[in-house]
């Protein structure tokens, strides 16, 4: 599911936009959108502080009364939030302001309905790209995007897996072993080590008959019988890589 919002404070553009993203979802069944508008960036920031709401995409009018569609994108990108921003504008004299928060286009009024569809194409292939090297993990309540090369193991904890992450730091998971490994067994450089563990092969520096060395300097023990599966598919992985 992609979020796309709409903050537009002329209702006509507001719902001329909307009819464009039903249209392009509709010649696109595989991707699913979640559309919403919103007719001033005040309604937009109550909505993202209160309901924790973070779109993967914004098209946004620049004059619009009270803040602005550019000091909205600049808080926004203060906050950390790194949803595509596509700005919807009737001058072309704030371009470089736009850019300068990282716009994904900026698109002139009266928008043109194959201008916005060439838009979603390249952004929701390059996101389509994207979410392949990302798990979609509940984590202390919240739904959090975690990079799978950032992942360097996990480990069995009674009811709990701890998901061990490049930074040394680790994220609780109430999930199974087998639901986790459901989610990576697609990617081979993800690897069940004994019951306990699943490991990214990209992250071991080194392995033997008792150990796994990673490069975050931690270290798995391996159990009885580990070792001569893991080291095969540790030569098999690098070898196809390579």
């Amino acid at each position: 599911m992609y979020l796309i919002a709409v903050c537009d404070d002329d209702k006509t553009e507001l719902d001329k936009t909307g009819n464009y993203l039903s249209g392009w979802q509709e010649k696109h069944p595989d991707y699913q959108l979640q559309i919403d508008c919103f007719t001033s960036a005040e309604e937009f920031l109550y909505t993202l502080k209160e309901k924790e709401y973070s779109p993967d995409l914004l098209f946004l009018d620049i004059y619009m009364p009270g803040k602005s569609g550019i000091e909205l994108a600049r808080e926004l990108r203060g906050m950390g939030k790194e949803g595509d921003i596509v700005f919807l504008t009737t001058s072309k004299e704030h371009a470089l302001e736009a850019f300068s928060v990282d716009a994904a286009q900026y698109l002139l009024k009266p928008v043109k309905e194959q201008d916005l569809l060439r838009v979603l194409d390249r952004l929701f292939v390059d996101k389509q790209d994207k979410r392949k090297d990302c798990l979609l993990l509940r984590i202390e309540g919240k739904f959090c995007k975690v990079l799978l090369n950032d992942i360097v193991y996990c480990e069995a904890q009674g009811k709990n897996q701890r998901l061990y992450l490049e930074d040394d730091t680790y994220q609780k998971l109430r999930m199974t072993m087998t639901e986790i490994y459901g989610m990576l067994s697609g990617r081979q450089e993800f690897t069940k080590v004994g019951v306990s563990y699943i490991v990214n092969l990209n992250h071991v520096d080194s392995l033997n008959a008792h150990e796994i060395c990673l490069d975050t300097g931690r270290s798995i023990y391996l159990p009885r019988g580990a070792y001569q599966p893991l080291r095969e598919q540790f030569f098999k992985y690098y070898c196809e890589e390579g």
